[in-house]
């Protein structure tokens, strides 16, 4: 492999020069880089907890307080120390705030459409009076006649008669007369 000469399956292929290709470079690295240690530091949950409890635990060491956990979880950016079930019990409390929170705007959004289709049904209220009081079936609106039923047994006899077959084989005919017959 290390030898001068290629392997013949690989002296078969050509190579070719693309000017958008380039070959790896090493990468600068910055000033403030530092290199990662070879070994691991010493584990935190090996060490003993303290006897003392700490100046910010108000429960004194002699009381029946339950047992305070080891904080063996720390936080490298700022340093904070906590037990995992302390962690544990943060995201449970989290959860239920943010569960709490979509639940509210749940129901914000609901109000809000409701809100949106009390507005639509005031304003077709208002362009057509009556129009959504009246039954799905109902929904044809007749206007009341000012004369009453005498009025419109009158109106009824007036209505001229209903056009008989005759006078629409004429209409047929003058439009015959007026485009010519067209077979069809």
């Amino acid at each position: 492999m290390h030898s001068e000469h290629p392997h013949p399956l690989l002296a078969q292929l050509p190579l070719t020069v693309s000017p958008f290709l380039s070959l790896p470079t090493a990468v600068p690295l910055p000033y403030s880089y530092k290199s990662v240690p070879s070994t691991l530091p010493p584990s935190v949950t090996d060490a003993e907890p303290p006897h003392s409890p700490p100046p910010h635990d108000p429960t004194p060491p002699g009381s029946d307080a339950p047992q305070r956990l080891a904080q063996y979880v720390v936080s490298p950016a700022t340093g904070h120390a906590a037990h995992p079930s302390a962690i544990a019990a943060s995201g449970v409390a989290l959860r239920e705030l943010l569960v709490k929170r979509v639940e509210d705007a749940a129901k914000e959004i609901a109000a809000w459409e409701e809100s949106i289709k009390e507005r639509e049904l005031a304003e077709k209220r208002r362009v057509a009076p009556g129009w959504l009081d009246v039954g799905e079936g109902n929904r044809i609106l007749v206007p009341v006649r000012v004369g009453g039923k005498e009025a419109e047994k009158e109106a009824e006899k007036e209505a001229p008669v209903e056009k008989g077959a005759d006078e629409e084989s004429k209409a047929g005919d003058e439009l015959d007369r007026a485009f010519g017959k067209m077979g069809v």
